[in-house]
């Protein structure tokens, strides 16, 4: 008779696949607070992939602890939750930072007896002294204060009384248990956290093995990580049937795939051609509900060139209609690895609105790929800095802008945002959209564009902040290698740091998960000629 074998438990890195069982752990951890956002838990996986722990019973997540690199200057002074973990995204992460800041630990409560916590704890202590950084601080709840503060008023003396072993707080004891020490109590560090009182214990643990008053020299090192950016900018034509319109797109993934690109992106609403072979002249409405119907061979057919032809597929924008049987603006993100993601167009522009009832998406999220998360906003949304900042919080390095434009005033709208999403988020952009005309196809009459890949402006970086760019109004395509390792640099050591200069102390976004209609009122005709996007 075989042997079972017996369970075993796992404490490893965690990976953006695990981002589902953590959200499931954490609910079960504490149950009656407000959970993360997938966004949240895949942030602070992206911003510091080192830093994020899971450990793993029976192929369950029964633990997890999050960390940041933080300065000591902000780690060591006082903060709150909200700050100090970039409104839980870690995007405060420091690639110089010389402390690791704890920003998060569950443990399941059915397999305590595992010694979970104390094995993150572990992992945490290891990975600091193997970076070499001065330790390890966090804020930890007290929550046995609410329930003796009629009798010691005071968090710092309840603190003071729990050191000396005169009241018992399980939290801070297992934290004194495995090393640390308090430094003080921080206010307001989670002001939902009633029994604490919104208090928490600022505590420390110092790296024996690093001389505390030794000056850090933490540098991010120059190294190349390069991707390869191809972008088409596609023409409008007409087209016999739904094979010569592949035979098109297929030319450029070729073409594309051909010098070796990591990824080949399309415009916004490249499908439109399709409308060309039509046997009768269709109203707006009767166009889009005409497309609705190519959406599975479209993304069936930009699948198939991915994995035939190795590369990602950032595959324009499609007209799909969704469950509750309105149409939205869809990018369908093809992998080289087969998968297909999808993103929505948040606001639809008010022609959209009007001439094809387009209504705007709910979630904008980062899409895994193998060279790290990327972003997708769709022509109008580059002009919305939320969604960007949203995006590069959640740890998107390169963002693309399908876009579909009439005039120069269009373009230039999307391309000056574009330029503005890359500085402000310290990524790179990338721009596609179409030129030509399609006569007969009502609401795309003329097109322009000038599609290009944009740069943050500073020293690693392209003189005007344009890694490569089209000539104005003509069907190529554009290629240009990136170096993803400039923007760890960037962000860490440039002569400007947008995003670790944020005042999370003054301002925040908050995502209210919501449902598609938010848009402009369809019944409102909008000025102007009848573009689809305008940018």
């Amino acid at each position: 008779m075989p042997s079972k074998t017996p369970a075993t438990l796992e404490i490893r890195v965690a990976v953006p696949q695990d981002v589902s069982g953590i959200l499931a752990l954490i609910s079960r951890a504490y149950p009656g607070i407000e959970n993360y956002s997938s966004g949240q838990i895949s942030g602070q996986i992206n911003n510091f992939p080192q830093g994020q722990f899971v450990a793993v019973f029976e192929g369950a997540i029964v633990g997890y602890c999050a960390s940041s690199r933080i300065d000591e200057a902000i780690a060591l002074t006082p903060h709150d939750w909200a700050t100090i973990s970039g409104n839980g995204f870690g995007s405060r992460h420091d690639p110089t930072g010389d402390w690791l800041y704890g920003i998060e630990m569950a443990v399941d409560e059915r397999h305590r007896g595992l010694r979970i916590g104390k094995r993150l704890y572990e992992a945490r202590r290891v990975l600091a002294e193997r970076l070499e950084l001065r330790g390890i601080v966090f804020g930890g709840r007290m929550p046995g204060y609410a329930r003796a503060k009629s009798k010691i008023g005071d968090p710092t003396e309840y603190l003071k009384q729990v050191v000396a072993g005169e009241q018992r707080d399980q939290v801070i004891g297992f934290q004194l248990a495995n090393g640390f020490t308090p430094i003080g109590v921080l206010p307001k560090y989670l002001p939902f956290d009633k029994a604490s009182g919104g208090f928490a214990a600022h505590m420390v643990w110092r790296n024996p093995y690093v001389d505390p008053n030794e000056p850090p020299a933490f540098r991010v090192p120059r190294d190349v990580e390069s991707v390869r950016l191809a972008t088409v900018q596609f023409q409008a034509r007409a087209v016999e049937d739904f094979a010569a319109f592949v035979k098109n797109v297929e030319y450029f993934v070729d073409v594309a795939a051909d010098y070796r690109s990591d990824f080949v992106v399309f415009p916004e609403l490249f499908t439109i051609p399709l409308l060309s072979y039509e046997p009768k002249t269709l109203s707006p409405m009767e166009a889009i509900d005409r497309m609705t119907e190519h959406r599975e061979p479209i993304v069936a057919e930009l699948s198939r060139m991915a994995l035939r032809y190795n590369i990602n597929i950032i595959g324009g924008s499609h007209p799909t209609r969704v469950a509750d049987g309105s149409i939205q603006n869809v990018a369908y993100v093809c992998l080289r690895d087969g998968s297909i993601h999808s993103q929505e167009k948040i606001h639809p522009t008010p022609n959209e609105a009007y001439w094809w009832k387009i209504k705007g998406g709910s979630s904008v999220d980062v899409i895994q790929t193998d060279v790290g998360p990327i972003g997708v906003l769709i022509c109008y949304d580059s002009e919305f800095p939320e969604l960007a900042r949203r995006l590069v919080d959640e740890g998107a390095r390169i963002i693309f802008v399908p876009f579909c434009t009439d005039n120069r005033q269009g373009y230039m709208r999307v391309r000056y945002c574009s330029q503005a999403r890359a500085i402000e988020n310290q990524c790179f952009v990338v721009l596609s959209g179409n030129v030509g005309n399609l006569p007969g196809v009502d609401n795309m009459d003329i097109q322009y564009a000038q599609s290009c890949i944009l740069t943050p402006c500073d020293f690693p970086f392209a003189r005007d902040g344009i890694a490569a760019e089209a000539s104005e109004n003509i069907e190529t395509l554009t290629i240009a290698d990136v170096n993803m390792a400039d923007l760890t640099w960037a962000r860490a050591e440039g002569t400007v740091r947008n995003l670790a200069d944020r005042r999370f102390d003054l301002y925040r976004i908050d995502w209210k998960i919501g449902s598609p209609g938010n848009s402009p009122s369809p019944e409102t005709p909008p000025r102007g000629l009848k573009a689809p996007g305008g940018g």
